[in-house]
This record gives structure tokens, C-alpha cells and sequence, in this order.
């Protein structure tokens, strides 16, 4: 009889759903592989989505819920966070004893869960490591990795940095990005889909997916957090001197959160907004269509870096909250300054793209579950010195 790798894939937020979800399809399918998901932080709050339905909805099994996000809008309150995520996920693990742990990305709830896997001797595997961003993110990637046994990487670029790291080259996939994948299908779909969602689910105006619109998807900056209330109100405003109709989606759980989601209403309320929709939450592929459709995304969201390189989607990326990433010729980088973000913005919406791989071709899910499928049993993990056998 078959003996079934029990595959743990820890989830947090919406976000990190989006980056593995074409990984869960692909392994659901692997005859040897067990798969249950364990939910906790922002993938059980109703402001974000609570993506743990959506779960459900797409036929996985969420194995528990860890209630794990402790609100707030100071940096205190992710550390919070991280701590309970620690000890929440350490609990479950002993009780389940999976043979493999699955981390997505660089939030602050990754590392809780590493750290937990590591303590409990239970092998983990990190998906997007080795990539460089210009906040606290980039920090907690880094530290997930010497935390980790096998990293799953978007591309050569952060396969080598991991080297220099001193990760092993065995222990280092290069995959894509799965995100990616969804992107390559969302262009596939209706737009009436995309209305359809967006009329049961926004407030404001109705706007016409035929016609030029921008989308605006901002988080804040947890090295700038006291700003973000500033930075949101300079983009709404010169977002809506351009005239176009536009969206704006709420942001992550981040410290500086509660500040952008005020600098929103108080900007809705003063009613000077112009033609625009607010979206609390969208389903993954159908937002990359609206993306895929959309004139420009103006903010500073890993998608604008990622799923939009492969789009084609012109992109205004505000501050430094993705500095150093890898980046396709559709991004304009844009300083908190009112001058340069109109002129980048006149740029932008006036510009077109062709698509790049830069972050993978589409097919990451199938490729990283064939992988995690097939993995031997981890050996003690040491540094690894570049040129030694």
C-alpha cells in the first residue's frame, strides 16, 4: 500500500493563496501526496477577504484554523502577530506531525511559521526566496531562508543570491512564480465575470470595463508607516486628476494599514473623488483580468512587479517597498513627490507592453508539485561554501 507524504501548506493571507494556489491544483493530483492547508492571520479576516472560504470553495482541505492576527496599526502589532503564529502553528504541528511544511513568500506570519517548523524538526519548504525588496519584508524572507531545507525561487536571479547565502545548489529549485500562472489564465476570461463580481462586491460609481480606467492598490510602507495616510491621500488625488474612472482595493494588514484605509474614506467622504469604485476584495483571476484590462495600476503591490510583467500591464510603483526587485520594462518607479507622479502617470496610461517571463511562463504549480512530490529525505542542513562539493 502507498504510503502518502503528508504536505502542510501554510496560508496567511490572500496574497499568499494567490502565489501557491496552481501548486495546490498540481498536488491535489500526485497520488503520493497528502495535502491539507492550515489558515491563520489575514486569510481569516472578513476586511481581507478571508481568503479561508475561497479555500474551501476550491475543494482543499483547510486542516485548521489559527486565529493569529492581532489588530493594530504600529509595527508592535506584527511582532504580536508573529508570536501568536508561532505558537498557534507549533500546537498544530505536533498534533498533525506533517512530513513536509510549505512557506509562501515574506510576510510577517512566514516567519512564524518557519520558525515553528524548525523547532519542531519538521523539513521546510520556502517559495519566493532570495528575492530583494525595500522594507521589513526583505528581512524576514532572508531570515525564512537559513530557516528553510528547500527553496522553490521565482528565478536565476534569486537562486544565486541564496548561494551566496550559503544554501546548497541542491536544495534550490528555479520555478517561477506560480501567481503567474493565474495570470496566464485570467486573460481568458469574460470581462462579465469581472463586472458581475465587482457589482456585488463595490461601492461607488459603475465603470465601463470597455473603456480606459486605472487601478490603484497601495499598502503601506512598514519603514514608512507614520506616512501612510499622506502617501494614499497623493495618490487618490493624482490618480483622479488624470480624469479617468479608477478603482481603488483596500490594502494588506500591514502596520500603517488602518491609515490608507482612512486616507480612502475621508478622500471618498469630501465627494471630489470623481468617477471611481472601491473594491474590498476581489477573486485572485479575476483581478488579474481587470489588471490585464486596465489602462495602468498605480501603487506599490508585488503584483504591479510580478503578474503585471507577465501582462504587460503599465505600472506606476510608488516608494520603496519594492526596491530591488526584479522588474520587466512595464514599471515605472515613482518617488512620493506630486510632480513626478503626474508626469509618470501621463507617461503610463499613454504607454503599451509586451508581456515578459521574467517571473516564469505560466506553468510554475505543475513544475514546484512535481518537486515537492519527489523530494528525498532532508539531510542535516549546514552552510554551504561556493566552490565545495
Amino acid at each position: 500500500m502507498l504510503t502518502k507524504r503528508k504536505v502542510l501548506v501554510a496560508i496567511t493571507a490572500r496574497p499568499s493563496y494567490s502565489r501557491i494556489r496552481t501548486t495546490l491544483q498540481a498536488l491535489a493530483q500526485q497520488p503520493n501526496v497528502s495535502l491539507q492547508c492550515l489558515c491563520s492571520g489575514a486569510a481569516l479576516s472578513d476586511v481581507h477577504g478571508r481568503v479561508a472560504d475561497l479555500i474551501r470553495q476550491d475543494g482543499f482541505t483547510v486542516a485548521d484554523e489559527c486565529v493569529t492576527l492581532v489588530p493594530g496599526n504600529e509595527p508592535r502589532h506584527m511582532a504580536y502577530t508573529t508570536a501568536r503564529t508561532v505558537e498557534q502553528t507549533t500546537t498544530y504541528l505536533e498534533q498533525y506531525r506533517p512530513d513536509w511544511v510549505v512557506t509562501i513568500a515574506d510576510r510577517y506570519e512566514t516567519l512564524g511559521t518557519a520558525v515553528a517548523a524548525a523547532y519542531m524538526g519538521i523539513p521546510l519548504i520556502h517559495v519566493q526566496g532570495g528575492e530583494i525588496t525595500g522594507n521589513i519584508d526583505e528581512r524576514v524572507r532572508h531570515a525564512v531562508t537559513k530557516l528553510s531545507d528547500i527553496h522553490l525561487v521565482a528565478n536565476q536571479q534569486a537562486a544565486n543570491r541564496l548561494m551566496r547565502m550559503g544554501e546548497h545548489p541542491d536544495r534550490i529549485f528555479v520555478t517561477g512564480c506560480p501567481s503567474v500562472d493565474l495570470a496566464r489564465a485570467a486573460r481568458e476570461l469574460p470581462l462579465a465575470h469581472v463586472e458581475e463580481a465587482i457589482r456585488s462586491g463595490a461601492q461607488g460609481h459603475s465603470i465601463n470595463l470597455q473603456e480606459d480606467f486605472i487601478v490603484v492598490l497601495q499598502h503601506a510602507d512598514t519603514t514608512e508607516h507614520q506616512s501612510s495616510y499622506q502617501h494614499m491621500r497623493l495618490t487618490l488625488e493624482s490618480v483622479r486628476r488624470t480624469g479617468l474612472p479608477y478603482f481603488i482595493f483596500n490594502p494588506n494588514s500591514d502596520a500603517g494599514s488602518a491609515a490608507v484605509t482612512r486616507a480612502v474614506e475621508d478622500f471618498l467622504e469630501e465627494g471630489k473623488a470623481g468617477v471611481c469604485c472601491r473594491v474590498n476584495n476581489l477573486e485572485g483571476k479575476l483581478f488579474l483580468r481587470l489588471l490585464a484590462q486596465s489602462r495602468c495600476l498605480v501603487g506599490n503591490s508585488s503584483v504591479g512587479i510580478r503578474e503585471c510583467a507577465f501582462l504587460g500591464t503599465p505600472v506606476v510603483n510608488l516608494g520603496d517597498r519594492q526596491r530591488g526587485r526584479e522588474r520587466g520594462d512595464n514599471v515605472y518607479d515613482c518617488s512620493w513627490d506630486a510632480k513626478a507622479l503626474a508626469q509618470a502617470l501621463r507617461k503610463q496610461i499613454q504607454r503599451s507592453y509586451g508581456g515578459s517571463q521574467i517571473y516564469g511562463s505560466g506553468y510554475s504549480g505543475e513544475l514546484m508539485a512535481d518537486i515537492i512530490a519527489h523530494l528525498p529525505e532532508p539531510t542535516a542542513k549546514c552552510f554551504h561554501e561556493a566552490g565545495e562539493e
